[in-house]
């Protein structure tokens, strides 16, 4: 068995080779595209396991190599920095430290999800991006009037507001810039309605985003988002993990005895989280059990409001992974 250490780019890819015994045989650069280093890649002898860290193109490598290569590991780039570190730096480097990491069992993974489930999450988040762009559309407009002492009604994005908006006197400048904004939330609102018209084709067909709309306050964008990036609920051992997964446990700074436990670590789909706690706040006033508790967690103080809501959103995960699990929907008994 061979053990292969990849690190590729998008012009140059450079590969470690380590045999049965952990002795390096090879170390080569090869220049071209993804598609030229496959082509050498399949030139290697045989039978090899090869490692190379995630990134853009992680799911077309791992796809192209599970074909040839007799087990594909893509790991993890923040933890793969944490377990070996060195002040050199290079692509051969990068590529031997992979090698001796994939000889030694100690690569810390990542999941790949099928291709299906990788184009589900892409659009969930090209979606996400889109509305960034048109909320930007929207603060340029509201900067504008602004800007000329102008107040905007109420419901500005209505079809109301935004035939006062068209309708509204200004100078040649200010209308210019306003009927080319115009124009441009138009266009927005048109390719998002594009792409959530895909997205709810999805989920149409799935039996995760059905189950997860059970709950009250969780629409189909949080369901679809929740069920995309578990992918496979029965790979978490326990609740613990999904929420560690998703970046809602606290940092925790633990030594001779004392515990420090601070924010929230934010790993994860940051998309996810967002939503989840979007959804957290309307079953929270649709639902006793999650409004008991938020109440629980806030202990009527103000103050802990924001902690009781992300707390209380860990919690709809964790509910959430359970379901997926059994597929019992959501119930509640008092």
């Amino acid at each position: 068995m061979f053990y292969i250490g990849l690190d590729a780019h998008w012009k140059t890819s450079t590969v470690c080779i380590l045999d049965e015994n952990g002795r390096e045989i090879k170390t080569q650069t090869f220049p071209g595209t993804l598609q030229v280093l496959l082509r050498h890649i399949e030139e290697l002898p045989r039978p090899f396991e090869i490692c190379f860290e995630a990134s853009c193109t992680y799911g077309y490598l791992y796809d192209q190599l599970r074909r040839i290569a007799q087990r594909v590991i893509v790991a993890h780039p923040g933890q793969l920095r944490l377990i070996f570190r060195s002040k050199r730096k290079n692509d051969r480097v990068d590529a031997r430290k992979l090698a001796k990491l994939l000889y030694l069992g100690e690569v810390p993974p990542v999941h790949v999800p099928p291709e299906k489930t990788r184009q589900w999450r892409s659009l969930i988040e090209f979606r996400q991006r889109l509305i960034g762009r048109r909320t930007a559309c929207k603060n340029q407009v509201r900067a504008l009037l602004r800007g000329l002492g102008v107040v905007a009604p109420k419901g500005l994005w209505s079809r109301i507001g935004r035939a006062w908006l068209n309708e509204l006197d200004l100078s040649e400048g200010p209308a210019l810039r306003r009927d080319i904004l115009a124009d441009e939330l138009s266009h927005h609102d048109r390719q998002i309605a594009r792409v959530t018209k895909r997205l709810d084709q999805i989920g149409a067909r799935s039996p995760s985003v059905i189950l997860l709309q059970t709950i009250p306050g969780v629409g189909p964008r949080t369901a679809e988002a929740i069920a995309a990036y578990l992918d496979r609920p029965e790979r978490f051992a326990h609740a613990r993990q999904v929420g560690a997964y998703f970046g809602l446990v606290p940092c925790q700074d633990s030594s001779a005895g004392s515990s420090r436990l601070g924010h929230i670590t934010r790993q994860g789909p940051a998309t996810v989280r967002k939503l989840l706690v979007e959804a957290t706040w309307q079953a929270k006033r649709r639902c006793v059990a999650v409004q008991e508790h938020f109440d629980r967690i806030a202990g009527g103080k103000a103050d802990r409001r924001k902690v009781a809501l992300v707390g209380t959103a860990h919690w709809l995960l964790r509910c959430m992974w359970a379901m997926l699990r059994t597929g019992e929907q959501w119930r509640y008994v008092a």
